[in-house]
């Protein structure tokens, strides 16, 4: 199967000084779809929905800011002498890594600002963020970018990627590894693993869905992060690799500390 973008700007729809992209326009299908289930979800906690969309909101715009300025401090070397650039957004250039340190940060100040308890706000918005994430990896497909490294004409999968968009090692290469599907595929097993599968499991533990989504991301990253082309590279490292590294430890110590605060407080209220 050859996946191959439909346009070669990756606009969709121009009408005068308004242009719509396919970038921003998965981006925003995609937060629309997560905060439509977290919505649904928080209804069946007893969680305040407005609240809940309000919360989602702000992390959805700490995620756009987070994501983007990460990118421009791993490639401030492009972007020091056209400052201007920085919020050219459309053209791509947005971390996962940020985006999920942004959309934190953005929960954390609206509770703090409306006094509510962050953990089960987080944990019904991080449930949802792995679709939003699915849909958003399109928005590279349409851009042609965020691919993986040379494959032959016979691969079962592969994305056609035109000669302009090739990195300049590759420039004989037509096909490459799909990694944005390979991603999108994994982050929307995720979702339907915490939304559908373990909810009721891991709503038991404040913090522990936000945990488990961190481990089981961070370790698609690190299984797919070697196949791309256009790491970010720290030496001979993907800087990708690094940050996802360190989300894996994260997650699996917050695991812990979840469960372990969650036992006691089981057995708090048994013997009370």
């Amino acid at each position: 199967m050859i996946f191959s973008s439909p346009t070669l700007t990756g606009i969709l729809l121009s009408l005068g000084p308004v242009t719509i992209r396919y970038y921003g326009l998965m981006i925003a299908m995609g937060a629309l779809a997560a905060i439509t289930t977290a919505t649904a979800m928080a209804a069946k906690r007893g969680l305040d929905d407005q609240k809940l969309v309000n919360c989602a909101l702000s992390s959805f715009v700490g995620s756009i800011i987070g994501a983007r300025l990460y990118y421009v401090a791993l490639q401030w070397q492009n972007y020091v002498n056209n400052l201007p650039d920085i919020v050219a957004t459309w053209h791509g250039g947005m971390s996962l890594h940020g985006g999920i340190i942004g959309a934190f940060i953005g929960c954390i100040i609206y509770c703090k600002l409306t006094k509510s308890k962050f953990w089960p706000f987080c944990d019904v918005i991080t449930t949802s963020v792995p679709l939003a994430q699915s849909i958003g990896r399109w928005g590279n497909f349409f851009n042609s970018e965020a691919f993986g490294k040379p494959v032959g004409p016979d691969f079962p999968l592969k994305l056609y990627i035109p000669p302009d968009r090739r990195p300049s090692q590759f420039h004989q290469d037509s096909y490459f590894h799909p990694t944005f599907l390979y991603e999108a595929v994994w982050d929307l097993a995720l979702f339907l693993l915490l939304y559908f599968v373990l909810a009721e499991q891991l709503k038991k533990y404040d913090g522990m869905a936000f945990s488990v989504y961190i481990t089981i991301y961070s370790i698609g990253r690190l299984l797919i992060e070697p196949i791309r082309s256009d790491s970010i590279m720290a030496g001979t490292i993907p800087f990708p690799m690094i940050a996802s590294a360190v989300g894996l430890a994260i997650g699996v110590v917050g695991i812990i500390i979840s469960y372990m605060k969650g036992r006691k407080n089981e057995g708090a209220q048994a013997e009370s």
